[in-house]
């Protein structure tokens, strides 16, 4: 079996080159992006017999057929994934901002394993987009958060929820739509000042950590004290200040629009403001925009 470093390493030329009608059968692959868990997890079955692979001497044969086929699927979707509103993880690439290694560094996969019938082998991998944020955290420390000049009387919350899983006004369209998730989206105000961004969070807690929560309105609605779900308790804490989302922003519509009266509500105390710099935050949006399957 290949080492996952080098699973990566096979040129694409190889496939532009190569017919798919090559093999006798390509294998199935099926993916699936969930948000929620920041996990792109993929399957990837072959067929044995339409394959004309003759167990056991034919099994690394097939494993390798695996690696390449599942390596390319993995790295031609992971590019399109959005960084941030304007950038996809391919330009990072293209740039060289983002190793391409990054992928094979942030993949997990499990062994490959035969069907009952020794007909099919199947093979598992997930790609960890936390640990590909983590990467692209490179600031040394966050940028300073200022106090308004007037803050406001306000309590000190242990968490922020963004409410934000309607079509919403696209700040300078005349249209709406769903926000879309991606590893850094920011928050602005009502007047358009900039509050939340990749360069505001502590990076040692962004390394460790999903630079922000994305959930569905089920995890905020739950039938407990907090409403919130375990899990994200421990993101937001027990008493999160909740903001509904009056718009969105972006080439894509990934950054959350707040009334200025709810930022000032983040920024008159430290305590709130540590919220922003701990990543303290979740943004609840429409369950669809939360997973998305491959093919």
């Amino acid at each position: 079996m290949k080492t996952p470093a080098r699973r990566f390493l096979l040129p694409l030329l190889v496939f532009a080159l190569t017919p798919l009608g090559a093999q006798k059968t390509d294998p199935e692959i099926k993916g699936n992006l969930n948000w929620e868990h920041m996990i792109f997890d993929v399957t990837i079955m072959l067929d044995l017999q339409m394959a004309g692979i003759k167990l056991p001497a034919g099994r690394v044969q097939a494993e390798t057929l695996l690696e390449d086929k599942i390596s390319f699927f993995i790295e031609s979707f992971i590019m399109d994934v959005q960084a941030d509103s304007s950038t996809t993880l391919g330009d990072l690439v293209n740039r060289g901002e983002l190793a391409a290694g990054s992928f094979a560094r942030n993949t997990r996969y499990s062994p490959s394993a035969l069907s009952t019938d020794l007909s099919a082998i199947t093979e598992r991998v997930a790609v960890n987009l936390t640990g590909i944020a983590a990467e692209l955290i490179r600031h040394s420390r966050p940028r300073t958060i200022n106090p308004p000049l007037i803050p406001l009387p306000v309590r000190d919350y242990t968490g922020i929820v963004i409410i934000a899983d309607e079509s919403l006004p696209v700040h300078g369209r005349y249209s709406s739509a769903l926000a879309v998730p991606c590893l850094f989206p920011k928050i602005w105000d009502s007047e358009m000042n900039l509050l939340y961004g990749r360069d505001v969070i502590d990076p040692q807690l962004g390394k460790e950590t999903a630079v922000v929560r994305y959930v569905s309105r089920e995890s905020i609605m739950r039938a407990v004290p907090s409403a919130l779900d375990d899990d994200l308790i421990t993101r937001v804490g027990e008493n999160p200040l909740r903001i509904m989302a009056r718009g969105i922003f972006g080439a894509s519509p990934t950054d959350p629009v707040i009334d200025r009266e709810d930022a000032l509500l983040i920024l008159s105390t430290e305590n709130n403001r540590r919220l922003l710099r701990e990543g303290r935050i979740a943004i609840v949006l429409d369950k669809k925009q939360l997973t998305r399957n491959i093919p």
